[in-house]
């Protein structure tokens, strides 16, 4: 890896593209919409963007995220998962090539009242088929295909797009339903289908259909609370790594950090890494989360600051200032810091603050 500074997350293309391929091997017969939202959950859009040349398609959640992507150069489709939210952004979508779900019937009436649009929009309606978040209830069907029909706006065919609310869990038969019902309300009609997200992938395939739209998994983090991204054969893209900038001998029965929260059990040597709240990682963070420093974990001490965090080295730890503290990554899955915080992987890599610097890498 390269020269490592404060809180740096390494971000391994290699890993990025193995994880590509794995997704595809399990679902040939369909095409890839690569999910590059959020910063590409934290990894940096561009950059994975242009990581991701063998995805078909690329899926975000802002129009600022698209243009963003347009003007570095990216050419592939882009669609818009949430849609647009304002009226004027549907000239952006003509002027950038941008395909959008639309889930609502004000949607759909501000992209028939639109004038000046240089192309017809690309257009993929998403159903509710049991979530009950975004998306047209299957009885308003008819009424949309009727619009959308003899709406010169839009181009023909559209495609048609879900969302599954409990796909992590394998023994819920509310996945099975969401499938059925995607598929009973638009039988017969012409268009392409999307409903599996990366646990649809992996366990679903039922749900497989032209489009899949893969997130959290291609970042090697695992969808599941059963089993890490490693355990299903994806490789951590993520190492968020900073160093020992301090470290002293505490005696038994003494505190450490803000509250002193924490107390000593007995004389051990305490390091503090230079990576806090600021950064990114969870506050909240409570003793015992592990820390990976040469070669074994070591527990989060006491209270997460903003700039600085403490673990427990043990009595007789040989550590020295400058050594590396990987905070998750190849050595210490993010699942597994997520556990002890009580949140999901998807939080912590997603949280990372602009003082944490992305270098990107290929690892063997």
């Amino acid at each position: 890896m390269s020269k490592l500074k404060a809180a740096t997350a390494f971000v391994d293309k290699q890993a990025l593209q193995h994880n590509l391929a794995l997704i595809k091997s399990k679902a040939p017969a369909s095409r890839v919409l690569a999910v590059i939202k959020a910063n590409a959950y934290g990894h940096g859009v561009i950059q994975v963007a242009r990581s991701l040349e063998n995805a078909d398609a690329f899926g975000v959640a802002r129009i600022e995220e698209a243009v963003k992507l347009r003007e570095s150069g990216i050419d592939k489709p882009i669609l818009l998962l949430e849609g647009f939210y304002d009226a004027d952004e549907l000239r952006l979508l003509s002027r950038y090539n941008l395909e959008t779900v639309i889930h609502n019937v004000e949607q759909l009436l501000a992209i028939d009242e639109q004038s000046g649009l240089s192309e017809p929009l690309k257009v993929w309606l998403k159903i509710d088929s049991g979530m009950h978040r975004l998306g047209i209830d299957p009885e308003q069907l008819p009424y949309f295909l009727e619009r959308i029909e003899i709406c010169d706006k839009v181009q023909k065919p559209i495609r048609f797009i879900s969302h599954f609310a409990c796909a992590d869990e394998l023994d819920n038969p509310a996945t099975s339903e969401q499938v059925q019902r995607f598929l009973t309300s638009i039988k017969g009609l012409e268009g392409e289908r999307s409903i599996a997200a990366s646990a649809g992938i992996l366990k679903w395939p039922e749900s497989h259909m032209e489009w899949n739209r893969p997130g959290i998994i291609l970042y090697g983090v695992s969808p599941f609370d059963f089993a890490n991204a490693e355990e299903l054969g994806f490789l951590p893209v993520m190492t968020l790594k900073s160093k020992i900038i301090s470290i002293k001998t505490v005696r038994k029965g003494e505190p450490v950090g803000y509250g002193a929260s924490w107390i000593t059990e007995r004389d051990t040597n305490v390091a503090v890494i230079a990576i806090g709240y600021g950064d990114g990682y969870p506050r909240t963070a409570p003793y015992g989360t592990p820390v990976w420093i040469n070669g074994r974990k070591v527990p989060v001490a006491g209270r997460v600051s903003m700039d600085m965090l403490t673990v427990d080295l043990g009595p007789d730890s040989q550590d020295k200032v400058g050594d590396e503290a990987t905070l998750w990554g190849r050595e210490l899955p993010v699942e597994e810091v997520a556990k002890h915080v009580g949140t999901i992987g998807y939080e912590l890599v997603t949280r990372l603050t602009s003082r944490v610097e992305l270098s990107y890498v290929e690892c063997d």
